[in-house]
């Protein structure tokens, strides 16, 4: 599915040349380091945002020319003094059910683009409910779930659709060798206990926890393993762009196991960039009729990989490479495919896309 962008008003094909400063809320989380890390390595300039002035200040060996501010969701001046001098601000700040809606609306104010790496699905459907107007009549793009979680499978199954105007299903198919969640992971896991949900039957409703397993066959390396229904922010992106009465996600078991158990560790760098050893496939398999369409795309470490997707669409919402103002998905808003192959093979070390 193509996209014919328009500029919004806050766009500049020379923004980014110039070094743009870049608001990142939550700037000393785990994904929030590699969201800066990542900001730097393109030139931009990070702008460090946080409740904890020693954490933000512990930042200065990432970023020793970054600006700091403190600020607190809690407190609508504090972000508006957060924001000052920012073109954008990228929210990596969880919970998002806490984080999201304070900083959408200091956006708002501000007249900046808003995009986030929420995995919550409950945050990012208010979003699209809620904010669609307000961000358009603002003339501001509003950007949530650009992350592994979220813009990684939504990319990937408009990407396969190509020309496609609708679908008669979606799924969305996660491989990963293991899952070591961080404590962001755990707090959002806990804030977001029973309100998971499923895109069925055309519309949002609660997920089944009954987890039955059943076998998949995930691309290689991972082959068959048995697997079970998840619940991810592509189930409700996805359908904010295209007709389809089913979206449905599946994830192995093994990293299912992890990320349940209470004595699973965070993830160990295993680099220098700081990524963990972790690997990941994800497939997005789309049908209409008796045709079936397939995108896929591999890589290390479903966090530092969040980085680069939110950076890359902060880019190209600046210089205009972007749908009209508004909520906007990532395969609504950008090239699908433009857009993954942009990231392989740095980020993405294997992406097979329909011809």
């Amino acid at each position: 599915m193509s996209n014919t962008p328009s500029t919004p008003a806050v766009a500049d094909a020379d923004v980014w040349s110039q070094g743009p400063t870049v608001a990142v809320v939550g700037a000393y989380g785990h994904t929030g380091r590699f969201v800066v890390a990542e900001l730097l390595r393109r030139g931009a300039t990070p702008l460090l945002v946080g409740r904890d002035r020693g954490k933000l200040d512990a930042l200065r060996g990432l970023a020793p020319d970054a600006p700091v501010r403190v600020a607190s969701t809690e407190d609508a001046a504090s972000l508006d003094r957060a924001l000052d001098g920012a073109v954008a601000v990228v929210n990596c700040a969880g919970p998002f059910l806490v984080t999201s809606l304070p900083v959408v609306d200091a956006a708002l104010r501000a007249g900046i683009p808003y995009l986030d790496v929420a995995a919550e699905q409950g945050v990012t459907a208010a979003l699209f409910d809620t904010y669609g107007d307000r961000a358009r009549d603002a003339g501001v793009v509003v950007a949530p779930s650009l992350a592994f979680y979220g813009g990684l499978g939504d990319l990937l199954a408009t990407a396969a659709l190509g020309e496609w105007p609708d679908a008669d299903e979606i799924t969305l198919a996660y491989g990963l060798d293991s899952w070591h969640p961080t404590q962001g992971t755990r707090l959002t896991g806990e804030s977001n206990a029973g309100q998971h949900l499923v895109h069925s039957g055309g519309g949002l409703r609660p997920f089944d926890y009954s987890q039955d397993v059943f076998s998949w066959d995930f691309p290689k390396p991972f082959g068959t393993q048995d697997a079970s229904a998840f619940a991810t922010a592509d189930q409700v992106t996805l359908p904010r762009h295209v007709r389809t009465p089913e979206v449905r996600a599946v994830m192995n078991l093994a990293p299912l196991r992890d990320v349940r158990a209470a004595r699973t560790p965070e993830p160990v760098p295993a680099d220098a960039d700081g990524r963990s050893a972790q690997t990941f496939v994800v497939e997005a398999v789309v049908r209409r009729g008796e045709e079936t369409r397939r995108a896929v795309a591999g890589g290390r470490d479903i966090y530092a990989v969040t980085a680069p997707l939110v950076v890359e669409a902060l880019e190209r919402v600046l210089d205009g490479r972007c749908a009209t103002p508004g909520v906007r998905a990532a395969g609504e808003a950008f090239d699908a495919a433009d857009f993954l192959r942009a990231l392989t093979p740095g980020h993405l070390t294997r992406l097979d896309l329909p011809v």
